[in-house]
């Protein structure tokens, strides 16, 4: 909860998401040198009125394939196939192993009352994966049988098409007529993408047939960026690519389309529009009956990436039918616009609208001014027919300096509240009271942890019940069953008291023995704190020669915090090597004023912050500059051009991964008008007044005569970030580099999307490729010490 559209973007477009007319003098820029002189990086706009690199923006020109190829082959013959290497075959084995914890949605429950639990599953057998169902007494045994209701690698075959799983979402059974009084989800729309794509075909599935909905009765759209959801069985909200002038200039849906099932989609009446340069446009309902709340029909506007307009009405059950079977004198629907901040996003529970905040808002004149990175809730009716001055506030969290809010989410009588303080994390219980109009704190944990937990309602319609996931840097997640209602119980301990039993454990995925987890401070160029966290074995020789591997995203509100992740252990920390996160600024880990502190013109500060704790690392003899890598993709692949450009004495390996480079050019390639509010807009005046200084792409420094070696990848089927900021800045740097100790490695996966990969065996290539091209440059680097 609590993710609007531009948030629901972000998670899309980021995990890991020309013509200068004249010239424009800059100071240079100057760092401090770790070395105590001083290493000056030069700054400049400088370009060329044509970009003569722009060919290779034609996605799948021959000669831009021609160009990825080649440029893969050597890669290959430069750092060897990572399939002779030796961590392939152990990713590849982790990716597909059948001991990963098969995670669950519920479905509702099957005539004999079990509840119907969904899971979808790659493995050795199965590479694009299987959608498949068992119930909740089988889910808890050891040797689980499962039963498949889609075969991905078989529809694939039959289609002829490489399909990728993007998930599907289900018709709420409160407002289906067939789910037998909401016992059942009947219907799914089902989103599969050809090589990856963000982009969608549409296809709905009957749950109850286990086969999709035959053509002339379905929903079905061809590919598209679409976003649809069911206002009830036989209506869609939907917006996509209708034609002209329906798409945003960030490539999302403009308009939002109500299209009544047996009817052309084209003749589906228009219910709601955006402005051309909006990000995207959303239409959805929120059923809060459960809750004690109404049915609401909302519409959204995403002016900004961080901004936006939400209009609300109340619906009856006759608007949820298709216009032609509304009864006649059916009031018109009533939308009114939310009179919030334009920065601000809200969420609902019951009667309670929750609004969190990206700037100070004081809603009554003369009244309480509430904090950025607050979450405040009020009567929700009331907000709507008195405004903003008219109703009562109340406090759910509100930031200090060192603490964020997280996330929230329901069961049927409690709302689970996550925050962070310092990057650890603490849960919140409240019980939902007075029909959906109160909160009260029952419970929390006594001190925050170093630990990722994720809590996720099994049904909140009808159980307090809920997964509770737990895994930190070294220990394995392990899956609990969770009950909200135990937090009450008069318990000895009080922490984690909400779980009911242990259901399944991820077996330890590499050696982690001997290994510590440290949370450590750096101090930025401005004198901020930079907190990072380290992992390394215990007692470490501090020599300067360890391995050590720095990852750093810094963007969009993204936190980075303790998380398992097999494939580093495996591939860098059971070899010897450290590894490094770090919480730099544009980040989420201190809410919205930490992310704001690195936007636009302020972008320096992100960039200064993982400086300074490459710096501290080495000030501390972890590592020296030759024996320290760094990783990052997207936003993090930004990061890595500039650390590469700005530093190219800090670090001894760069992986740059599905990377934004060119600056100049970003907003008119795919989605990268959508990140403006991010960056900046580089047809205006913000491309000479900052955004030209991290451009990596315009800032090669021909009179270096060594950068560190370099490993860039990307992907042809990303069309989210435009692999032309790769293949261009590669390009470039072989040319001008040429007879320079610039080595420069691109290998580009001809499928896979933003995520680098199309299944297991890409993202082991893609994976063991840039762990084994880094540790090698180390480790070589290492021995040269002696």
């Amino acid at each position: 909860r609590l993710r609007c559209v531009s948030l629901l973007i972000a998670s899309q477009a980021f995990g890991f998401s020309p013509f200068v007319r004249r010239q424009v003098k800059q100071v240079p820029y100057i760092l401090p040198d770790i070395r105590g002189g001083s290493f000056q990086t030069r700054m400049t706009s400088k370009t060329v009125e044509d970009d003569k690199y722009v060919w290779l923006e034609d996605v799948e020109a021959e000669k831009c394939l021609d160009f990825a190829k080649s440029s893969n082959d050597k890669c290959l013959q430069a750092l060897g196939d990572p399939k002779d290497g030796p961590t392939y075959d152990r990713v590849l084995s982790v990716l597909e192993s059948e001991d990963r914890i098969p995670h669950v949605s519920s479905y509702g429950r099957d005539e004999a009352g079990e509840r119907i639990l969904f899971n979808f599953w790659r493995d050795k057998a199965n590479p694009k994966g299987i959608w498949r169902k068992t119930t909740a007494s089988e889910y808890k045994k050891e040797e689980l049988k499962w039963e498949v209701v889609l075969d991905v690698d078989k529809l694939a075959e039959k289609d002829g098409i490489s399909w990728v799983w993007k998930g599907a979402s289900a018709l709420a059974r409160k407002r289906d007529p067939m789910s037998d009084n909401g016992r059942v989800v009947t219907r799914v729309l089902m989103n599969l993408s050809r090589g990856g794509s963000d982009a969608t075909h549409l296809k709905e599935f009957d749950l109850l047939s286990e086969e999709f909905v035959p053509e002339g009765e379905a929903f079905i759209l061809p590919e598209a960026k679409t976003r649809a959801s069911f206002k009830s069985r036989d209506v869609l909200l939907v917006g996509s690519d209708f034609g002209p002038e329906s798409l945003t200039d960030s490539g999302y849906p403009r308009t939002v389309r109500e299209w009544a099932r047996g009817t052309a989609v084209e003749d589906a009446p228009t219910v709601f529009e955006g402005e051309k340069t909006d990000v995207a446009v959303n239409g959805y309902i929120a059923d809060e009956r459960s809750f004690g709340g109404s049915l609401w029909q909302i519409h959204s506007r995403s002016i900004t990436f961080y901004t936006s307009k939400y209009y609300m009405a109340k619906l009856t059950e006759d608007h949820l039918l298709p216009q032609s079977e509304r009864p006649e004198g059916l009031p018109e629907l009533e939308f009114k616009e939310l009179d919030i901040q334009e920065d601000a996003e809200i969420d609902y529970v019951g009667n309670m609208l929750f609004i969190s905040l990206r700037s100070d808002w004081t809603p009554k004149e003369g009244g309480k001014t509430y904090k950025t990175g607050s979450i405040i809730y009020c009567d929700w009716e009331k907000f709507l027919s008195e405004g903003k001055g008219g109703t009562d506030y109340k406090v759910l969290f509100e930031p200090t300096d060192r603490t964020a809010y997280e996330y929230m989410t329901c069961t049927k009588d409690y709302m689970i509240v996550s925050t962070m303080n310092n990057v650890k994390s603490k849960l919140h219980f409240y019980k939902i009271g007075d029909g959906g109009n109160s909160l009260t704190l029952v419970s929390e944990d006594s001190d925050p942890k170093i630990r990722d937990c994720s809590v996720r309602p099994i049904d909140a319609i009808e159980s307090n019940e809920f997964w509770f996931t737990l895994s930190s840097y070294t220990q394995p997640s392990t899956l609990f069953l969770a009950d909200a209602g135990k937090v009450e119980e008069p318990v000895e301990s009080a922490e984690d008291k909400f779980i009911v039993t242990k259901l399944k454990q991820l077996p330890e995925q590499y050696d982690s023995s001997g290994l510590v987890v440290e949370q450590r401070m750096a101090t930025s160029k401005d004198g901020t704190e930079i907190p990072y966290f380290i992992v390394m074995k215990e007692g470490v020789e501090l020599n300067g020669k360890n391995p050590t591997l720095l990852y750093g995203y810094g963007g969009f509100e993204i936190s980075l915090g303790p998380h398992y992740v097999a494939t580093s252990g495996l591939a860098w920390l059971e070899r010897g090597g450290v590894y490094v996160e770090a919480n730099i600024r544009g980040g989420g880990e201190f809410g919205p004023s930490w992310h704001q502190a690195a936007l636009k013109a302020n972008r320096n500060k992100a960039y200064e912050d993982f400086i300074a704790v490459g710096e501290h690392l080495i000030e501390s003899k972890i590592c020296k500059p030759k024996t320290l890598a760094i990783r990052g993709g997207s936003n993090g692949g930004l990061l890595m051009g500039n650390m590469y450009i700005m530093r190219p004495d800090l670090f001894g390996a760069v992986h740059c991964a599905v990377p934004l480079l060119d600056m100049k050019r970003f907003n008119q390639l795919l989605a990268g008008a959508s990140w403006m509010a991010e960056y900046g807009n580089p047809d205006t005046s913000d491309w000479e007044d900052f955004l030209y200084k991290y451009s990596p792409y315009h800032n090669i420094d021909e009179s270096v005569e060594s950068y560190p070696p370099m490993l860039v990848t990307t992907s042809t089927r990303d069309d989210r970030v435009h692999p032309a900021h790769a293949r261009k800045m590669v390009k470039k740097l072989w040319d001008l580099g040429e007879g320079k100790d610039w080595p420069i490695y691109y290998y580009e996966n001809i499928e896979g999307g933003h995520g680098g990969a199309a299944d297991a065996k890409q993202s082991a290539f893609m994976t063991s490729l840039a762990y084994d091209f880094m540790f090698a440059t180390l480790t070589k680097n290492a021995e040269a010490m002696d």
